[in-house]
């Protein structure tokens, strides 16, 4: 049996359903023992980036790995940004890429680079094959450093030369990794500590969202009846209308939730993910911390640990909710959860839409008011990442997919391939400007292509607004952030989807409801947002 043929037995071993990517040259053997597989379907796209993108998300909603696929030097370095986005966002990817055989890697040949030089800061492990015999091995090594906490991307590269090679080998058994919490005494630590302080405030990131730690983590608010907030890519795990819903914090500007935890005494926070706001954002006061994540605490002025609970989230949150945990019941002052709702927008008006403006915020409660419980959106990044962040509430955990860490425009149409693919009976709505929809517009036809169902939002204004708003507070006036923008009606239609314009907010209603109604396909609105 040849290594690719062998390598694919790894991936079905592994559970993998789908790879994304671009067959090449140095990767048509992988591409035909794809093809002799009856678990696994492999996606050819239109471009490598969004073959990571479409795992990263995949990663993320799936519960299993990702996997992208990519050929030598350009086609490998196309996967560097969703890589680099996978491994920031803690999102399980393992890419496969192609490489110049061995007896060219020493001297300057054609389309070769070392990429493992390249990768090796943009993911959490990479690797070449340097010896047949040892693909089951480095296989099984990528799919489990990919998963365990915190996950990441993974980069396993296969020189042409070792691909139609014959190895007996098998796939390695998949064993779970084992699941660890604090001992007793820590866990009673982290009692008294709790015990000692008045008002503790929680901040929850991804890692609850990550670990499906969410029921635990609201039973544990709950009993001490302290205030929660959470980070952009932990919306949804409070439902809306919970009174200890605090809403989300990690904003540059107008973060309306630390007047509250300038007010408390301790912080006790789980699974946050530095990589979304440092502590120095968020406590500036120096309060002590209960730290309870998989990971260890970093250290650092700005997050003074007195605690420390280093453990699965979800068995270290059961664990901690049967000891005899105190009620610390306070509310921050001055009405701050009715004001952080006023300040964000986050109540649709009591008005007519047609007398409404088009506006993100107003968008946002119309997708709001119409998404059911099985909907997933997917943000792609720019000014309106900012307002959902603030404004939009998921009716669920991992209802509302943002990207944070590297925070790369683009990823929301991919993603909602991905999305679409890992829960095919949900609704996904994908909502991104017109910026970062041209980046990868192409995957269009890969979506139709599958026959494949969403809405493709796209906030039309011609320009890069985040960047014309920072430009005009520094410098009084902004600077290369316009452009013209083709008509996505047409552009739409070109692909072989329906294109709709809506003007005024009561036309993207209604055209968000026909699609919410009908049978399926793909439906790209364009909105003509208003400044």
């Amino acid at each position: 049996m040849k290594v690719t043929d062998v390598l694919v037995q790894c991936l079905e071993n592994e559970g993998v359903e789908y790879v994304f990517g671009i067959p090449g040259k140095e990767t048509l053997d992988l591409v035909d023992s794809l093809s002799k597989s009856t678990q696994i379907q492999f996606v050819n796209v239109r471009h490598e980036q969004g073959a990571a993108f479409m795992a990263d998300v995949y990663g993320r909603l799936s519960n299993k790995t990702g996997v992208c696929l990519a050929t030598l030097g350009p086609g490998a370095l196309n996967l560097l940004t969703g890589l680099a986005s996978a491994k920031l966002d803690h999102s399980p990817v393992v890419a496969l890429t192609g490489q110049a055989a061995f007896e060219r890697q020493h001297k300057e040949s054609h389309q070769y680079m070392n990429m493992m030089r390249i990768f090796e800061p943009a993911v959490k492990w990479c690797t070449q094959i340097k010896d047949s015999q040892t693909t089951p091995e480095l296989i099984r090594k990528a799919f489990k450093i990919a998963k365990m906490e915190k996950p990441g991307s993974v980069v396993v590269e296969l020189p042409e030369n070792l691909a139609s090679q014959v190895i007996p080998n098998k796939p390695l058994p998949v064993r779970p990794v084992s699941i660890s919490i604090p001992i007793m005494e820590e866990m009673q630590t982290a009692q008294t500590l709790i015990r000692q302080y008045k008002k503790p405030f929680i901040l929850v990131g991804n890692g609850v969202m990550r670990q499906e730690a969410d029921a635990e983590l609201q039973i544990f608010a709950e009993q001490l009846q302290s205030p929660v907030t959470h980070s952009f890519m932990a919306k949804g795990v409070l439902p809306k209308n919970h009174p200890l819903n605090f809403f989300t914090f990690g904003f540059n500007e107008k973060d309306e939730v630390l007047a509250g935890i300038k007010e408390a005494d301790l912080l006790i926070v789980i699974g946050l993910d530095f990589v979304e706001k440092l502590p120095k954002e968020w406590n500036k006061q120096k309060l002590p911390i209960l730290h309870i994540d998989a990971s260890p605490a970093e250290t650092g002025e700005y997050y003074p640990v007195q605690a420390e609970l280093v453990g699965n989230i979800k068995h270290t949150l059961q664990a901690l909710n049967h000891l005899d945990l105190p009620s610390k019941a306070w509310v921050p002052f001055m009405n701050l959860r009715e004001q952080i709702q006023q300040s964000y927008q986050m109540e649709e008006r009591e008005a007519d839409v047609s007398s409404l403006p088009l506006t993100i915020e107003n968008v946002l409660h119309i997708i709001e008011k119409h998404s059911s419980e099985n909907t997933i959106m997917i943000s792609d990044v720019g000014a309106h990442k900012v307002s959902i962040a603030r404004t939009y509430q998921p009716k669920r955990p991992n209802g509302l997919i943002i990207s944070n860490g590297l925070a790369s425009m683009g990823i929301a149409l991919p993603g909602s391939i991905g999305a679409k693919l890992a829960c095919p009976h949900n609704q996904v709505i994908c909502i991104t400007g017109d910026g970062g929809v041209l980046m990868n517009i192409s995957e269009i036809e890969t979506a139709k292509r599958l026959g494949l169902s969403f809405v493709i939002i796209v906030l039309n204004d011609s320009m890069l607004k985040l960047e014309q708003e920072t430009m005009d507070k520094m410098f009084g006036e902004s600077y290369g952030v316009t452009f013209q923008n083709p008509d996505f009606v047409q552009l739409a239609e070109s692909f072989g989807i329906k294109g709709r314009r809506s003007a005024h907010l009561v036309e993207f209603e209604n055209e968000l409801k026909d699609f919410l109604e009908s049978s399926g396909g793909i439906v790209l609105i364009d909105v003509l947002i208003q400044n």
